[in-house]
């Protein structure tokens, strides 16, 4: 599996950290998860599909952060992924807390998968 990040997903990771300092070891744990079971499972991850795209986006819901102690999967965080099972690859394409950020960024999935 080969994991890919938009620009604009590094940057997002970036201005988290400072927040959030184990952000990168969560984000390598999801990697491992997402190495095995890339598609969705609900209740914890599930696919945007009212884009409009061909392109499989999956929503993570639940991400549990080492920083926010003691809320485990419940940490509010969320990231959103493009899964190309053919290419067996995966693009990282926004991260973000629930709190700073009601919904994703469809039209930054919509530029960068259309």
């Amino acid at each position: 599996m080969i994991f890919l990040e938009l620009d604009e997903f590094k940057k997002d990771l970036k201005s988290l950290t400072k927040k959030y300092r184990s952000l990168s070891e969560d984000l390598d744990v999801v990697k491992q998860v997402l190495f095995v079971i890339p598609n969705e499972r609900p209740p914890f991850s599930f696919e945007i599909s009212d884009l409009g795209l061909d392109t499989c986006v999956i929503k993570v819901k639940k991400i549990a952060c080492k920083s926010l102690k003691g809320r485990g999967v419940n940490s509010g965080l969320r990231l959103i992924y493009a899964h190309f099972p053919d290419e067996d690859k995966i693009v990282f394409v926004e991260l973000y807390h629930k709190n700073d950020k009601e919904n994703e960024d469809r039209e930054r999935i919509r530029q960068n998968f259309s």
